[in-house]
């Protein structure tokens, strides 16, 4: 067998191309598609077993999931740790870092298991807060698998926000 017989569009019958069309099943460039796919879905078959910290992460979300509202006087931190107890929960500020940490234990010992898509393990969330809070004021309340944290700004902070007025047309540039 020639090397030109390997390549498909080198050979002279556009017979052996419908054929080889046929039996990959359409179109070459989408069952190069379908191919590439599984390939990576085989390869990435059980990544979040096998490096747990990266699985939620890996998937394009960090966990916990976490909801952030600012207002003028003070920062909400709320987490979603469902099937958590507050005493497996540690919170801490430092350095304007408000870190979210704890260990989810599984229920059972089943080694039988074959799939799950449940979150067990150590996990760490560090969320920089961005302004100055009165770190003795901070409060955090847990309730139904929800974290909720309370960081009251401090005075300076509350003033430091400045509105800017917008003004129809173009910026004035300032000469030097």
């Amino acid at each position: 067998m020639a090397i030109r017989d390997l390549i498909p569009w080198g050979r002279e019958s556009s017979q052996l191309s419908d054929m080889y069309r046929d039996l990959r099943g359409g179109d070459p460039f989408m069952t190069l598609h379908r191919e590439m796919n599984r390939l990576f879905d085989d390869a990435m078959r059980g990544f979040e077993t096998r490096m747990p910290l990266f699985g939620g992460a890996f998937a394009g979300q960090a966990w916990p999931s976490v909801e952030i509202s600012d207002s003028e006087t003070e920062i909400h931190v709320t987490a979603e740790i469902p099937g958590m107890d507050e005493k497996d929960i540690e919170v801490l500020l430092d350095d304007g870092v408000l870190t979210l940490r704890g260990e989810k234990r599984a229920e059972t010992e089943d080694k039988g298991k074959q799939f799950s898509e449940r979150f067990y393990g150590r996990f760490e969330r560090r969320i920089p807060i961005g302004t100055e809070v009165e770190e003795d004021k901070v409060h955090a309340s847990f309730r139904n698998g929800v974290l909720t944290v309370a960081l009251p700004k401090t005075k300076r902070a509350q003033t430091k926000a400045r509105r800017i007025a917008v003004n129809e047309g173009k910026a004035s540039s300032a000469k030097h």
